[in-house]
């Protein structure tokens, strides 16, 4: 192989490690857009606590609770087809199961706060 072509296949393991890592930062962006969505919920229900009928505030809470869930499932959904499609050389990323323990433990506390939410 040719000095160019195994600098060419160098810059290549290269580039797709680069992704592999942007992989983990975008999952992790996704993981606080989630989280912001939780902390919102918290926000309106506490701001509208006092709003007549007492429903449409936890309805609202119940709306962003369930929108960070789903946040949380996409992104788990996209870093790990992401992750099978690349090769990793020097880079190693964070495997799969990783991605899905963080998303449900994200999910089971996000849905129990939005059960507390429902209680109050």
């Amino acid at each position: 192989m040719s000095k160019s072509n195994e600098m060419a296949k160098e810059r290549t393991h290269w580039a797709e490690d680069r992704t592999v890592l942007a992989n983990e930062r975008t999952f992790a962006g996704w993981m606080r857009t989630g989280m912001a969505c939780v902390a919102i919920a918290l926000g309106l229900r506490a701001l509208f606590a006092p709003f007549e009928p007492d429903w449409v505030p936890k309805f609202v809470s119940s709306l962003f609770i369930c929108i960070a869930v789903f946040t949380f499932w996409a992104a788990r959904r996209q870093a790990c087809a992401t992750l099978k499609r690349l090769d990793q050389h020097d880079a190693q990323a964070q495997p799969t199961l990783y991605f899905t323990i963080l998303s449900l433990t994200l999910s089971l506390a996000s849905l129990a706060t939005g059960g507390i939410l429902l209680w109050l």
